[in-house]
């Protein structure tokens, strides 16, 4: 079968290519804007790109086009496909269709930490010979796929609140039925979908309402958003995790430096082990990995060993260079609370060292404005901020961002971004470059920037 994917280089579109290759299918796709990892993974496994969306593209007809949600009515392959009454389905209901119909599936939901609360648990799933299945919204280092389909019953999925298709406005997460449902935090976001919190409420309350009896609900117990959640209705066995609280499941740092770390249930079972990662954000998506572990048979000393040997997220706090004394990050953080918890964690593992930040604001919720008040408190505790100011951001835009004062820097190009930053940085900086898209490939230039100064000084 000929599968064409539209908007192919999404995290998810991308996973679902990698599933409908393994599944023995042809497949091709098309998109704009390609950047890194993803398109990088779809040239390895051989699927061939289009850029773009013309019609032409849908000749010969293939056989099934999967639409990502980026597209719209309107687009010219979109009205080609709808008028000449070619099949068609979204990238969830296709996975849910050929893939999730016969798997304990094991969904991951929240406003942050999906991607790598769900890279640890398939990494805990591996690590204990589970070999599970998986897609995920980011390219996990330990398995160098965002997806595969796996040889067991147990398939891990980031569950996505985002609507599933122009022709289908649930959320995403709605499609996978899952078993085992993790539960990170609940925030406002998406606010080209949803009009305030309450809206996005409702679907994680769908979500809840179809998780089976026999199932296992866990969630953030601090959550104030996740308990109303849980409380317009959940019939399933639930547990709550958290730092610092009385909960079913509790972690803590053993020591100051974040790396020796210790995992317990209320029933006693608890372990410690030492890990690569650190942040009180990254430990409670580890608390929930663990605990969803359990669910396949995977004991709390099992799985906090696996953690000893979990490597990270491409593009979750990924060190990718080390440059005269000054670090270097890429991070895909562009949420005002996962700015501000990203940098406190920096500054923490990082005492006496400057927090630089690099931010592209290019969310759609960043586009409207939902944001603006948020931003500069998530900044607050960086030492300096270069942030690429797109040309339709507003005067509102800017007032929101004035207590920053002179450590802030605003840029409308990223060559001159590029060129700014790099005057001001000193060795010992631990440089952040924080973008949900491509951000001009300004981490990339900076880093060449900095390795020819280093070579002309020598």
């Amino acid at each position: 079968m000929h599968v064409h994917i539209l908007g192919i280089c999404g995290t998810f579109m991308a996973g679902i290519a990698a599933l409908a290759k393994a599944r023995g299918h042809r497949v091709t796709g098309s998109d704009q804007n390609v950047y890194p990892p993803m398109s990088t993974q779809l040239e390895r496994l051989g699927i061939d790109l289009i850029d773009g969306f013309d019609a032409g593209q849908l000749e010969p007809a293939p056989d099934c086009v999967i639409v990502g949600n980026a597209l719209s009515r309107g687009n010219p392959v979109v009205e080609a496909m709808l008028d000449r009454g070619l099949p068609y389905t979204s990238g969830p209901q296709w996975l849910a269709e050929h893939v999730l119909n016969d798997r304990h599936v094991m969904a991951v939901a929240g406003t942050h930490g999906k991607t790598t609360t769900a890279s640890m648990l398939a990494w805990i799933l591996e690590d204990a010979g589970v070999a599970p299945g998986y897609l995920i919204g980011g390219i996990p280092t330990n398995f160098e796929t965002s997806a595969r389909l796996g040889d067991s019953e147990f398939f891990v999925i980031e569950a996505d609140e985002y609507d599933t298709a122009f022709f289908d406005k649930r959320a995403k997460f709605v499609h996978y039925r899952p078993s085992t449902l993790v539960l990170n935090n609940l925030e406002f976001d998406h606010a080209d979908i949803y009009r305030d919190l309450d809206a996005i409420l409702w679907q994680f309350h769908q979500l809840l309402r179809i998780v089976p009896g026999n199932g296992r609900v866990i969630f953030n117990g601090k959550d104030r958003n996740l308990q109303a959640a849980i409380e317009m209705g959940c019939w399933t066995p639930h547990e709550t995790f958290g730092m610092n609280g009385d909960f079913d499941w509790f972690a803590e740092f053993v020591d100051s430096a974040e790396r020796h770390i210790r995992i317990a249930h209320r029933d006693g079972a608890n372990a410690d082990g030492f890990w690569k990662l650190g942040g009180s954000y990254n430990l409670e998506n580890a608390l929930a990995a663990v605990a969803a572990s359990r669910s396949a048979g995977v004991s709390v000393a099992q799985a906090v060993a696996a953690l000893s040997r979990f490597n990270g997220v491409k593009r979750r706090m990924e060190r990718t260079a080390t440059v005269a004394d000054i670090a270097i990050y890429d991070d895909f953080a562009h949420h005002p609370t996962a700015i501000r918890r990203a940098i406190e964690g920096m500054k923490k593992r990082n005492p006496g060292q400057r927090i630089v930040v690099a931010l592209e604001p290019r969310s759609n919720t960043m586009k409207i404005g939902a944001h603006n008040q948020g931003l500069a408190d998530a900044l607050n505790e960086s030492d300096l901020i270069a942030l690429f100011r797109p040309a339709d951001f507003g005067a509102d835009f800017d007032a929101a961002l004035a207590p920053l004062g002179d450590r802030l820097q605003l840029y409308d190009d990223y060559d001159a971004l590029v060129a700014g930053l790099g005057a001001r940085l000193l060795p010992g900086d631990q440089l952040v470059f924080m973008s949900n898209g491509g951000f001009g490939a300004v981490r990339q230039k900076l880093t060449m920037w900095l390795n020819n100064e280093r070579q002309s000084v020598h």
